[in-house]
């Protein structure tokens, strides 16, 4: 006889949480693991001219936004930096450390942080409003502060055109709002279609980055 046979809880599955906490705690790593790693293989791409200039920028933008939102929620005494996550974990991951280092595209100059922090505040906000749409947070006073921002971050940025279609899109929006009491919420077409314009401006946002 087998020892398999005679040690039935070897087929057993081994799980690695004992309730939802844990649960949660590893999948928070998990998501932290995944985005490093996938900027890693982005910066390696660029590297070997797979991906354009223009397509890098708007995915490295993004994924040092994801970045930022994963390791808070992995930041701890046991992992204060992200090279102690890299190394508890075994990431090699040299380009992407560099990157989040930099905390900006590698395309994008160096001007004291200002561009590169309002393009990935204009990430952040346009991805915030689109998941909270998404989960069906409709009311004004939960959409308006990150419209608002979203609106005065894209009026700082120096590379967007004046004539830019989504800020025209957010300001209507904006104005809509400030039209509504506070504890009013959209209707599920205007639900609909706020979103569509926000899709449509990021789409469009990340085409100016393409051309600068």
């Amino acid at each position: 006889m087998s020892i398999a046979q005679d040690r039935p809880e070897l087929y057993e599955e081994v799980k690695l949480y004992k309730n939802a906490r844990e649960r949660e705690k590893h999948d928070n790593q998990a998501d932290l693991y995944a985005v490093v790693n996938t900027l890693q293989h982005l910066e390696k791409a660029y590297i070997r001219d797979c991906v354009t200039p223009k397509e890098y920028t708007a995915a490295c933008s993004k994924l040092l936004v994801q970045y930022r939102a994963a390791f808070k929620q992995v930041q701890s005494d046991q992992f204060p930096t992200i090279d102690a996550f890299a190394r508890a974990f075994r990431l090699d991951c040299p380009a992407a450390l560099e990157r989040i280092k930099e905390d900006r595209p590698i395309t994008i100059k160096d001007d004291k942080g200002n561009t590169s922090k309002c393009i990935a505040d204009i990430v952040s906000l346009f991805i915030t409003l689109m998941d909270r749409l998404r989960l069906d947070i409709k009311a004004m006073d939960e959409l308006h502060p990150d419209l608002r921002d979203l609106q005065d971050t894209m009026n700082r940025l120096s590379i967007l055109p004046s004539d830019f279609d989504g800020k025209t899109r957010v300001s209507d929006w904006l104005q809509t709002l400030n039209n509504m009491s506070a504890s009013d919420e959209l209707s599920e077409t205007q639900v609909r279609q706020l979103l569509f314009d926000l899709e449509t401006s990021y789409n469009a946002f990340n085409k100016v980055l393409h051309n600068s």
